[in-house]
């Protein structure tokens, strides 16, 4: 596996350059992955040959884009084993999925004294709508508590379920801790309540398998940014009953079914949240991606990140000083690893691995409760896929091992 998987870094024309006269080690798919060639194709064929808009024309260059757009949904809706396409809406992202969910959804079913069950390693995508939606409605927002490893606190989440409890909203994947929550699990005990699960799959639905049905979620998100697809293409899976019940938060063109001068009735779902025209080579470029992923396997991709994490975990708990935050066991720990070397500051070590050709994000990754909650400001995140090596590995323990030498020299 030292190559990468399959050696599919070749594919990736952006790994033929330097950076800073080094070669480039991308450690930052978490916050948007590299796109293959044949992702970059699909979409560049769809500008130059069919580009038309979709659901409103007759003639035969619509009819392609329309075709296209709605293969598209059903190869989403076959990648999360949806039990059908019209429960797969587009957005622009998981963020506009989850804020459809909360102003949408939530509006209809939260009242004045509700809760709304969320946790301490929320991204503010997963919290701000939630937080929003709680204000608005007079409901309570409460947070379950992490154990001393980044797992979810499975007994205070227990404790803290009741039938006050009108939605659920957790993450299959922490973007910070990388911790892998179970979410089947939680959404058997949210619906013993009575409350309806939301799963924030942002981090998830790039690196392994994901069943929605069999996770019994009620709704699921994700983008197509962090799995290869162009930005701007989002994901929100609801179940068809609950779209159905849904009003549209957006209004105007192709999702309405009849308007007249006073009043507007709308199309079915998944159409009536789809409001003016689409991302549609978005979509387009999101069925190119997944058409790669799958040709990979699943299962392959998540069992090589796993290796990969494994190593970088053991090589980093090796670096004097260098704090880890999330699970230590490489199965538990998904994707994202996050950490602080010592007293430096994460912009800093972020700046001198860049030096280096070495990629991270450093800051406090959109989730500051969760900062707050750990006791700091921020912190240096390395994220992989699949595209990445052993040998990138190896240049962020050594990088590292290098920046903290270089700072000690500095301060005597």
């Amino acid at each position: 596996m030292d190559n990468g998987l399959n050696n599919s870094r070749n594919d990736f024309e952006i790994f033929q350059q330097l950076i800073n006269g080094e070669k480039l080690d991308y450690l930052d798919s978490a916050a948007t992955a590299q796109r293959p060639v044949s992702v970059l194709k699909a979409v560049s064929d769809f500008y130059r040959h069919d580009n038309a808009n979709v659901h409103r024309s007759i003639n035969t260059l619509s009819s392609r884009a329309t075709d296209s757009y709605e293969a598209a949904r059903d190869k989403v809706a076959g990648f999360i084993h949806a039990a059908d396409s019209q429960s797969i809406v587009f957005t622009r992202s998981t963020t506009e999925s989850l804020n459809l969910v909360a102003r949408s959804f939530g509006d209809l079913v939260v009242t004045a004294g509700d809760e709304i069950l969320i946790s301490e390693m929320e991204h503010h995508s997963n919290l701000v709508p939630w937080q929003q939606l709680a204000q608005r409605k007079q409901a309570k927002l409460v947070y379950i508590g992490l154990q001393a490893d980044g797992e979810l606190d499975m007994t205070d989440l227990k404790r803290k379920l009741t039938s006050r409890t009108k939605i659920v909203a957790i993450a299959q994947v922490s973007n910070v801790l990388g911790t892998i929550n179970p979410i089947k699990k939680i959404a058997r005990l949210a619906h013993e309540q009575g409350a309806y699960m939301v799963v924030d799959g942002a981090q998830a639905a790039p690196h392994f398998a994901v069943d929605v049905q069999d996770l019994d979620a009620d709704f699921y998100a994700f983008s197509g940014h962090k799995m290869l697809a162009p930005a701007g293409i989002g994901v929100l899976y609801g179940k068809k009953a609950l779209l159905d019940q849904m009003p549209p938060v957006q209004f105007g063109g192709e999702m309405i079914d009849r308007v007249d001068e006073q009043s507007a009735t709308w199309a079915a779902a998944p159409l009536k949240f789809e409001a003016g025209t689409p991302n549609i080579g978005g979509a387009i470029g999101l069925a190119a991606a997944i058409d790669y992923l799958q040709a990979l396997g699943m299962d392959q991709v998540e069992a090589y990140e796993q290796d990969l994490m494994a190593a970088a975990l053991k090589g980093l708990s090796q670096i004097d000083g260098l704090t880890i935050y999330g699970p230590l066991d490489a199965a538990k720990h998904a994707s994202v690893l996050a950490f602080n070397l010592g007293k430096l500051h994460a912009h800093d070590v972020a700046t001198a691995l860049d030096l280096q050709g070495i990629e991270v994000r450093a800051g406090d990754h959109c989730a500051q409760p969760l900062m707050h909650y750990l006791g700091i400001n921020a912190a240096v995140r390395a994220s992989f896929y699949f595209y990445n090596t052993r040998d990138d590995v190896d240049r962020l323990i050594s990088g590292l091992q290098r920046t903290k030498e270089f700072f000690s020299n500095a301060a005597r």
